[in-house]
């Protein structure tokens, strides 16, 4: 049996591309090659090869959270201002 082949089309954001493009040539890889693994791996696992997931802050990101929610919750003291002037006074002393 002759394997045929046929074209996609996709569009992308252009820094996406550049950048994954760029990732791919460190590999040794080329955007075709990468989408027909990426393909060859969906058939195989009969699905997403990855999770598919909300992003997950950062450390840094979690940490200012759940600062922000025990300030709030009146865990945490902290002063507080009536305007901006005041917090600049403070600032600057």
């Amino acid at each position: 049996m002759e394997n045929l082949t046929t074209v996609i089309s996709v569009q992308i954001n252009r820094q996406d591309k550049e950048l994954a493009t760029g990732i791919l040539s460190k590999l040794g890889l080329n955007m075709s090659t990468y989408i027909n693994m990426a393909i060859k791996q969906l058939i195989n696992k009969d699905g997403v090869p990855f999770d598919v997931v909300n992003p997950k802050p950062s450390k840094e990101l979690s940490e200012a959270i759940q600062e922000g929610e025990d300030i709030l919750s009146g865990k945490i003291k902290s002063k507080s201002y009536t305007n901006m002037y005041e917090l600049m006074e403070d600032l600057k002393s």
